[in-house]
């Protein structure tokens, strides 16, 4: 079975130093690149993240700092990771809620900007808590019939991505073999940021969905509280949601003039 495409989509995965957004950094990348004509093109890369890995997350995906120590570092080979992926839109497994905002901000500190405004994403891990509640190698082992053999690799993570949206599509009537009907399908509440600090409302207006301000309008918090401003771009938040902040103040600026 072959994806509907009007546009390639790569599925992507990330092993990491950890879960942190805004901290953590990749170690190993995976790109998948599915071609409207059904051509594929996989790359991987372990990348030097910088810093330590913790013990914990090597027992996870079983990468060690020795593994990595002679690797690129993520700047190194951000252009080229940029100019496989820039031209297609993303898929991957909770890669909505981690992979993507995580990539956005290795990019944004490598001086590449990235943004999601020309492409969709499908999730395929909200397909399936949606229709069955499971991890990824229970999925691949409901949709696909087959054990995840390295697991927690990410090229054998991506394929399994790949295999099981394939088998979503096929199993389930009422999910269309179409990129945005499923991106919009793996979405969860919309946001302006990756990170989910600034939401749409119903009017589509970006609001904070946190802290002291959280559903107040953005544009009106900081026009009445200029000084948040200000704290938001020296506090730790990532860069992203930073850079969202930063256009919508622009924005406002400029409709004034």
């Amino acid at each position: 079975m072959n994806l509907n495409l009007t546009k390639p989509i790569c599925f992507f995965d990330l092993e990491t130093t950890g879960v942190n957004i805004s901290k953590d950094r990749i170690v190993e990348i995976s790109i998948l690149k599915i071609f409207p004509n059904g051509k594929e093109e996989t790359k991987t890369w372990l990348v030097n993240p910088e810093m330590p890995i913790p013990k914990e997350v090597i027992a996870i995906h079983g990468i060690t700092d020795e593994d990595v120590a002679d690797k690129p570092k993520f700047k190194e080979i951000a252009k080229e990771i940029h100019n496989l992926i820039k031209d297609s839109d993303l898929g991957g497994y909770n890669s909505n809620k981690f992979d993507i905002p995580l990539l956005a901000e290795e990019m944004l500190r490598a001086d590449i900007d990235f943004d999601m405004k020309n492409r969709v994403s499908v999730d395929v891990q909200t397909i399936f808590h949606k229709m069955e509640q499971r991890t990824l190698s229970a999925a691949y082992k409901f949709y696909c019939e087959k054990e995840l053999e390295g697991a927690h690799g990410a090229e054998a993570d991506t394929k399994a991505t790949f295999e099981v949206l394939k088998a979503q599509i096929a199993k389930y009537d009422d999910i269309e073999n179409d990129i945005k009907f499923l991106a919009d399908f793996s979405s969860r509440k919309q946001f302006a940021d990756f990170a989910g600090f600034i939401a749409f409302n119903k009017d589509g207006q970006e609001c904070f969905s946190f802290g002291k301000h959280k559903g107040k309008l953005v544009t009106e918090v900081l026009e009445s509280e200029p000084g948040y401003f200000g704290w938001l771009l020296n506090a730790d938040f990532p860069l992203y949601t930073k850079k969202v902040l930063t256009a919508i103040k622009l924005r406002n600026f400029n409709n004034k003039i």
